[in-house]
């Protein structure tokens, strides 16, 4: 696996892989959970913020946890299967969204087990990554965002799952038993896809304006200041958090919103930095990142909606220093993000 840091030649290398050709990064810090029961789906479509009944095998979607206040307590990807559902949950948070779901647990049938370490889960994201994925497992699922497919890798059973464009580039989670995680691997490095790490993707990830959690869509965070339409049904049942959403649907507008920033020079700023407009406070950098792309330190900062519009001039305080940035829409830099993340 590749080192979680490398040097800034390596990682303008992989971000290059990524954005031109293949690359292979590993997702399997993140946690699983697997729910079994006949009210399974039944049970997660009345707690999440997106259409659980509706999946079929095959099929999945993103969505989130929400608290009655409409707040992110935590972003989830479900995979209907045949006779369970896999929810893939952000590093370090299955046994705590365990815990959450279980308190609301009563007399349905649905049964929580943290497989979390069970399987391996790597990407390979890129213009050419649609190819070595069909090469290597033999299938392709939907084009939906996360439907998922039965394949194989040199013997060894795939789940072969399409991403969400977290990078801005064609994705496809490759999951498979955690012992035949080095034979995926060493299979898709065989087959031309570049190891990517940490700084890389964050690179990435950053360009294409895709939030993670906690760092940007955290427990502080309305649903609606992010880029939430995938996250959500309208037409589905009640959930928890609902009646907000709805609301500000309907009959108001939240006061922030995620949005990018080009920065000038090459300081990066760290996580929290204020956003000032002349001396006013109106935001803080949640994650940022030096861009490939463009050649100069990009972030993703929660900013007051009346100065939220692109090519709006600010400044984010770094130390002692007051560098001038630009708003920018999402994404902010190049990429292909798929359809219906």
């Amino acid at each position: 696996m590749p080192p979680p840091h490398a040097p800034a030649s390596h990682t303008a290398a992989e971000h290059a892989a990524v954005r031109g050709g293949v690359g292979l990064i590993d997702r399997g810090d993140h946690g699983l959970l697997e729910v079994t029961g006949r009210d399974r789906a039944k049970f997660l479509h009345a707690m999440l913020s997106n259409d659980v009944v509706a999946l079929t095998p095959g099929q999945g979607c993103a969505a989130t946890l929400l608290d009655v206040h409409g707040k992110v307590q935590v972003l989830l990807r479900v995979l209907a299967l045949d006779e369970r559902l896999l929810v893939i949950t952000p590093p370090d948070l299955a046994a705590k969204t365990n815990e959450a779901l279980d308190a609301y647990l009563f007399s349905e049938k649905a049964y929580f087990r943290d497989a979390t370490g069970e399987e391996a889960m790597v990407m390979v994201a890129g213009p050419e990554a649609v190819g070595l994925a069909q090469r290597l497992t033999g299938v392709l699922p939907d084009d939906r965002a996360w439907s998922h497919a039965k394949g194989a890798i040199d013997g060894a059973p795939v789940r072969v799952v399409r991403g969400s464009g977290e990078t801005g580039e064609p994705e496809f989670w490759l999951m498979s038993a955690a012992v035949d995680g080095p034979r995926v691997w060493d299979a898709a490095c065989a087959a031309g896809a570049t190891p990517v790490g940490r700084a890389a993707f964050e690179s990435l990830r950053i360009e294409a304006g895709t939030p993670v959690f906690p760092e940007d869509i955290g427990p502080s965070v309305l649903l609606p200041e992010v880029p939430f339409a995938h996250l959500v049904s309208y037409a589905k049942g009640c959930y928890i958090g609902q009646e907000v959403i709805v609301r500000i649907r309907d009959r108001g507008h939240v006061n922030r919103l995620l949005r990018g920033l080009v920065l000038e020079g090459e300081t990066v700023p760290e996580a929290g930095a204020p956003v000032l407009a002349g001396d006013a406070e109106i935001g803080k950098v949640t994650s940022a990142a030096w861009s490939y792309s463009l050649g100069r330190s990009v972030a993703l900062a929660l900013v007051r909606r009346q100065h939220a519009d692109a090519g709006t001039a600010v400044t984010v305080r770094v130390e002692d220093a007051a560098v001038r940035a630009t708003v920018a829409d999402l994404p902010i830099a190049r990429g292909r993000r798929s359809a219906g993340e």
